[in-house]
């Protein structure tokens, strides 16, 4: 419970709590600033329309491409609301890459793809809605529903949460906290636990090809970099020695398959038989760009490349895995089959 104090003249005074008059105020300034739940998203769609004529209050998009379901409780019974938003999740499921995208430019009046840079600063993954959460949010919410969401969240792994919202009067003052049932962190890694197979032990890499690497450079001198910022470039942190690699491009495909042989560095740190790379003829030479530069420089993983293939014979079948991640782990069964075949590897 949520409590709110004052200080006037040294002494603590309590802030008498109240209830929203109309939640619809909730919902749009929601709209108007999603960051207040703290979470990573952007809306792509307001009053969202299903196939049975339900309508979702906001749907949203997370920087991995994953949808978010946000449904306020208004005056619903736990049991109505709960199967509200459960039903919608299964039609949200279903959703293709393009449909989200459909949805997205509707509302945002924008290709989805620009505004998802300017929100994230980072391109729109490959493959859209790979899952999904919901969120219900409530300016009160009761043992009972606390019972039911919490139940689904931690015997099912359903990832559901739910965000609520304890509002305060002073005078003409209104003021606003914000609370979640469960961490969302916990809710979500408790969630994947459920659905992911086991990992099997490679990597997928964004090779990256364009005004600061060329992935010509990176077959020819066997590495893979990322940069300009440490939240591109510290991913390459999490390869050691030994593992073995499948590196993407984007919007093409899959074009290489190897193991790392030497950790991340700075690219003015990095060696090709005794010779620094950027010595080397590059086939792009910005990759030199800010060198000295711990946080915009261009880090640099050795890979002992195994197959490549030039970027216009990359590797791809309809729904193989992708995303925008530097560097993650591969799950994906069909996908890995798949790159187990082009590259032969094993």
């Amino acid at each position: 419970m949520t409590t709110l104090w004052t200080v006037q003249n040294g002494k603590l005074l309590p802030v008498s709590k109240t209830a929203l008059d109309k939640e619809a105020r909730l919902e749009t300034w929601l709209e108007a600033d999603p960051s207040m739940l703290g979470l990573d998203i952007m809306l792509v769609g307001r009053q969202v329309t299903t196939p049975n004529g339900g309508r979702i209050d906001l749907l949203a998009l997370d920087r991995k491409g994953r949808l978010t379901i946000l449904e306020l409780k208004r005056d619903r019974t736990p049991r109505d609301i709960v199967a509200q938003i459960l039903d919608y999740a299964s039609w949200v499921r279903t959703l293709t890459t393009k449909e989200v995208h459909e949805i997205a430019s509707s509302y945002l009046k924008k290709p989805l793809a620009n505004a998802f840079s300017e929100v994230f600063d980072s391109p729109l993954p490959d493959n859209l809605n790979t899952s999904h959460s919901m969120v219900v949010i409530a300016s009160e919410f009761d043992e009972s529903s606390k019972r039911i969401v919490e139940y689904l969240a931690t015997e099912h792994g359903v990832n559901i949460n739910t965000a609520f919202f304890n509002f305060f009067k002073e005078g003409e003052k209104e003021y606003m906290t914000a609370d979640w049932l469960m961490d969302q962190q916990e809710v979500d890694e408790r969630s994947a636990a459920k659905k992911q197979a086991p990992w099997s032990g490679l990597w997928y890499v964004n090779v990256g090809d364009g005004s600061s690497r060329s992935w010509e450079d990176c077959r020819r001198y066997g590495f893979i970099a990322a940069g300009n910022g440490r939240h591109y470039s510290q991913p390459l942190e999490n390869l050691s020695i030994g593992d073995p690699v499948y590196a993407y491009q984007k919007g093409e495909g899959y074009v290489g398959f190897g193991k790392v042989n030497q950790t991340a560095v700075m690219a003015k740190d990095f060696a090709v038989n005794g010779k620094n790379l950027l010595a080397m003829t590059l086939k792009q030479p910005n990759l030199a760009h800010d060198k000295d530069d711990v946080e915009l420089a261009e880090y640099v993983v050795g890979v002992e490349w195994k197959k490549t293939f030039p970027i216009a014979e990359a590797k791809r079948f309809r729904g193989a895995f992708a995303n925008q991640n530097i560097v993650c782990k591969l799950r994906d069964i069909a996908t890995i089959e798949f790159l187990k075949n082009e590259f032969g590897s094993d």
